[in-house]
Order: C-alpha cells, then structure tokens, then sequence
C-alpha cells in the first residue's frame, strides 16, 4: 500500500541522476569555453558515490575558494565553472518547477549567484556577439526594453498549447522551438546559453522524459551552436534561420537517435541538409 495521506520532503537523487546531474553541470561550461578545476570533480565524485551531500559539497568548495588567494584570469574562470557546475547540479536535484517567466530569473539567479552581480536581473542595454558558426557575425538579440514583455508572450503561447495531438517527433520540434526563441530574447547580460539548458532539462522532466543519456554532457556547444543556427538569417548571403541542427539535437536527447553532431557542420558557410 502507498501512504498518500501524507507529504514526504524531498531528498537528494538516487545514484544515477546524481552522476547526470554532475556530468551534465561540467559538461555544460563548454559554451562559454571554460573548464571545472580537479577539485570540482574531486567534490562531485565523493557526492556521486554518496561519501558527502550536496550541501557539503557546496561548504567545501566554499572553504576551498575562501582561502585561494586571486588568481589569473584562466583560474578566475575555473572558479566560475566550479560554482556554476556545483549550482547546476544542485538546481537539477530539485524537482520543483513552474512554466512561468520567474523560473527564468530564479535559475539565473541560483546559477549564477556569487559569480555576476547582476544574476537575476533582466538585462539594461542591448547585446551583440561575433560568432564563429556565423563567420563573426552576430545573432540580432530582443531589445533589453522589450525583454521582459517578450518572455511573457511565449510563456503565454507555451502555456496555451495542446500537446496531446503531436507524436513524439512533432512534440521534440515544437520544445526546440519554444527554447530556441527563449534563448533569442537573451534576458540577461550572461549565462543565458546555461539557462536556457537547465531550464530545458526541468521542462522536460515535467513532460517524464528520463534525460540519462550524455546529449548535453558531450554536446553542449553543439547545442548553443545550432541555436544560433536558428535565430540568424542574412538573405545577401544565402543564410537562413533553421531548425535542422537543433532538431537533429533534440532527436538524440529525446527519441533515442544517433545523429552525428560536428560543430562544422553547422557554419554558415555549410549547406544545411535533413
């Protein structure tokens, strides 16, 4: 017999999402190019195999840091992908979630808390970024003073659509799209790639996807890359915004598929093919 009289609070993960959390969390900093430092993975370990919790984990790294003197801009950045991975991770071990605008600023903020003073806090002027799959170009990002209004309509729109006729592929396509525009907007200054992923990782366990294969893990620049891919169009040179990259992606994350995902394939001087 189940007891479902009684609310039950909810404590770590067992072994196995432990350990996709973890490799998940690290893998993710590959979009800003920046790598976890052997005491992270050391930390992450020992709470993987169930020697220290994620609480302890994160007083460790705490107490690590707090007495590491400054140092140079690479271990500046190490320290970042430390604290980012170790907020991920604890992010991910959460089961709470609301499709809501302020699950956006509360995961930026919980991610990147310590790390940016503006974690949390909407963006106040407008972005661009050379980008390598763009041949230095830059995706046109939403206007800082339409943010806000912008994230509103598509939770609105995502709230109000029927899943229920779409088969499985279809519904793969529409998530990719619905995230694809979230990332478009861009709210804040930084980390919006990282957001963007866990955000997607919590939306998807809503749905009762298992995420236990390594998509994210091994392929997060992929990822960023084929976002970009879908948000950028420049019609004198033949670009235009496609899906196929970040279809190709998702297919591997949700529906069991082998595709091949190469960065090069995805530049813009490339011919996209289905």
């Amino acid at each position: 017999m189940i007891d479902d009289t009684n609310y039950t609070e909810q404590t770590e993960p067992d072994y196995q999402v432990r350990s996709y959390n973890w490799k998940t969390a690290i893998g993710l900093q590959q979009v800003d190019g920046i790598r976890p430092s052997d005491y992270l993975v050391e930390i992450a370990n020992k709470n993987i195999e169930g020697q220290i919790s994620l609480d302890e984990a994160e007083q460790r790294l705490a107490e690590y840091y707090e007495h590491k003197p400054a140092g140079s801009k690479d271990e500046n950045r190490s320290r970042e992908a430390d604290i980012v991975s170790l907020h991920i991770a604890k992010i991910l071990a959460s089961w709470t979630f609301k499709l809501s605008p302020l699950e956006i600023f509360s995961i930026h903020r919980q991610l990147f808390q310590g790390v940016f003073d503006h974690a949390g806090k909407i963006r106040d002027c407008n972005l661009s970024k050379r980008e390598w799959v763009l041949g230095g170009a830059s995706v046109v990002y939403d206007d800082f003073r339409t943010a806000r209004a912008s994230l509103d309509y598509d939770f609105d729109q995502e709230k109000e659509f029927d899943y229920s006729m779409l088969d499985d592929r279809q519904a793969a396509e529409h998530i990719a799209k619905f995230i694809s525009g979230l990332w478009q907007i861009h709210p804040f200054r930084e980390g919006n790639t990282r957001l963007v992923a866990v955000f997607t990782i919590k939306y998807l366990r809503k749905f009762g996807y298992d995420l236990a294969n390594d998509t994210f893990e091994k392929n997060a620049w992929y990822f960023r890359n084929a976002l970009v891919r879908a948000n950028f169009s420049n019609r004198r040179e033949g670009v235009s915004e496609t899906y196929i990259y970040l279809n190709r992606f998702f297919g591997n994350l949700l529906l069991g598929e082998t595709n091949e995902l190469k960065n090069r394939d995805l530049h813009a001087s490339q011919k996209a093919s289905a």
